[in-house]
């Protein structure tokens, strides 16, 4: 690992203070690790892996230097399949994203029934599933690292 990784947190707004407290979680982990923190907000969980390639593909082109990513969001299903649309086809796209390029991704987007679920994972003094994906990023920059990748 870098000895100071820089980590970029790529963050749906859409839920706003779901968001700010996976946030929390996520930078208190960073910043105990030493760990230079860039933050990308974007309106939703769908837009997530558009903003990551867009980065990788700066990474390509030398305009951007990461070390690894953490993805932060909430989808709380409602009355509609949209739940369904939005949890399946972002996380297939992270997925596909991260074993093409071989990238550390920690994946903090929360998928759960109701608000109370949400919350529940996203408190730092809860869950704190935003600290779990940043514990989960800077191990796979471990696992990348001890590949030589």
């Amino acid at each position: 690992m870098a000895a100071i990784p820089h980590i970029l947190v790529i963050e749906a707004r859409f839920y706003e203070e779901l968001s700010d407290a996976l946030f929390e979680g996520a930078n208190a982990v960073l910043t105990d690790a030493g760990a230079k923190v860039s933050r990308l907000e974007v309106p939703g969980v769908l837009e997530i892996p558009s903003a990551l390639s867009m980065a990788l593909a700066a990474m390509e082109n030398g305009d951007a230097d990461f070390d690894g990513f953490v993805l932060l969001g909430v989808v709380i299903r409602g009355e509609t399949t949209h739940y369904d649309i939005v949890a399946n086809e972002s996380a297939r796209a992270i997925m596909e994203l991260a074993i093409d390029a071989a990238v550390a991704i920690g994946n903090g987007i929360q998928t759960v029934e109701d608000e109370a679920q949400a919350w529940a994972r996203a408190s730092v003094d809860k869950k704190n599933k935003g600290g779990a994906a940043a514990e989960a990023c800077l191990r796979m920059i471990e696992v990348r690292d001890h590949f030589g990748v």
